[in-house]
């Protein structure tokens, strides 16, 4: 995919074309994703509910069969399983790093190799999070390492 970005002037309108084949699933994720704005996701705390932008998010993980959502310095319920998380989300930021947790590559501060062919990611909050053996090949390709 060939992606091209113009300069306007301030008295031209924004405008975003898309020339493809066939209007695909990926396609129809990213005119829904211009049309909608930010991901926003559903959260719960505390029994209350909350509206979070998905890019607020570090990473979801899946623990005795809940899942929940790190932010900066929150942790909220999602109700969501993984699996639909990754439907929801923006592909392109969002990337399962092991059955348990989905990460936010936009939170990435550094990898670093660990035991067994696992990496490790420091977050840009300080926490981290391992990345399984064998979604480390899908890593480093979408970070075009």
């Amino acid at each position: 995919m060939k992606v091209t970005i113009v300069d306007i002037g301030p008295e031209e309108e924004e405008e975003i074309i898309l020339r493809c084949r066939s209007l695909d699933d990926d396609m129809v994720k990213i005119i829904n994703r211009l049309k909608q704005g930010g991901t926003k996701l559903t959260v719960y705390k505390d029994g209350g509910m909350f509206f979070v932008e998905a890019e607020e998010v570090f990473y979801f993980e899946s623990v005795d069969q809940k899942v929940f959502a790190y932010c900066k310095s929150e942790v909220y319920q999602v109700k969501s399983k993984l699996y639909e998380l990754l439907d929801e989300l923006p592909g392109w930021m969002f990337l399962r790093v092991s059955k348990s947790v989905i990460l936010s590559l936009n939170k990435i501060k550094s990898l670093t190799p660990a035991f067994g062919g696992r990496y490790e990611a420091l977050l840009k909050n300080g926490e981290k999070v391992i990345i399984s053996r064998q979604y480390v090949g899908a890593l480093k390709e979408r970070l075009g390492v």
